[in-house]
């Protein structure tokens, strides 16, 4: 039986936590890391480059993001806004996750218990 390595992400433009499912017998959903998105409100005020940096900070997060889940062949992805589609999008195109296997939802904010029994569901 091949091991699957199952991980979740709870993310919005600011702040992501990731989650795994361990590899014991009760498959405990346990979080990984937390992850803070830098804030670009208080650079450039040109309109392009303010827009071109969004963009380079977005990709630095969401790489930082990624570290946490090496060798994953299985992610859901959850949060407020479109940002989590973003992400699969980043995901996609990087070479190291090619074949993972991706599912979204959207939801609101949650505390690590709220996430823990959300992902327990999710990662089956």
């Amino acid at each position: 039986m091949i091991q699957q390595k199952q991980f979740g992400v709870w993310l919005d433009t600011q702040h992501a936590t990731v989650v795994t499912k361990e590899n014991t017998e009760d498959g405990a959903v346990v979080i990984v890391a937390h992850t803070k998105g830098d804030d670009t409100t208080q650079h450039s005020g040109l309109k392009n480059e303010n827009k071109l940096d969004k963009k380079t900070v977005l990709a630095k997060y969401f790489k930082e993001i990624a570290t946490h889940f090496p060798n994953a062949t299985f992610l859901h992805v959850t949060g407020t806004g479109q940002v989590q589609e973003q992400f699969i999008h980043y995901l996609a195109d990087t070479p190291q996750f090619k074949n993972l296997k991706t599912e979204e939802s959207t939801s609101t904010k949650m505390n690590d218990e709220q996430l823990i029994t959300f992902f327990s569901e999710k990662l089956a």
